[in-house]
Formats: structure tokens, sequence, C-alpha cells
């Protein structure tokens, strides 16, 4: 698979988190209250489960080159990977 692709596909996964972060931080903190009934609790996991088929985390987001494509070696402050052309 080439770079662009896999930039491609991180692109896709950045609008997607940012498109269920909501969401996705409501059904956390129902899942995590302690002072809800278990049912709830359960039922807000089911769906934190169900949300997007897991592209909705933040996990699922790597760092990549915006030039290059290459995800190791990549300064976060400016999206750039050391190998890329100055």
């Amino acid at each position: 698979m080439g770079a662009k692709a896999q930039v491609l596909r991180d692109i896709r996964k950045r609008l997607s988190a940012e498109q269920f972060e909501v969401q996705r931080r409501a059904y956390l903190y129902v899942a995590r209250n302690t002072t809800l009934p278990a049912t709830v609790r359960h039922k807000a996991q089911l769906g934190l489960n169900a949300l997007n088929g897991g592209e909705g985390r933040l996990g699922a987001v790597k760092s990549r080159c915006w030039e290059t494509g290459r995800a190791r070696g990549v300064m976060s402050n400016f999206g750039l990977c050391r190998k890329s052309s100055w």
C-alpha cells in the first residue's frame, strides 16, 4: 500500500474521530459513572463499542507526515517527519 493511501486513511480516521467525539465522550461518561445502575452503564458500553466500528476512537489516529506519509519519526509540532525534504 502506498504512502498516499495511508495518508488518506489517516485523514478519514481523523475526520471520523472528530465527528464522533462528543457522542463518544458522553458514552464514556455514562459507562464510567459508578453511581448509575449497572444496566445503564452496560448499555452505554455497548453503544460505545458499536460506535462507527471502532474508527471513531482517538487511538485509531496515527500521527503521519503530511508530506511523505511516514509514520515514524514525526515531529508533532510540524506534522513532518525527520526524513522529509526541507
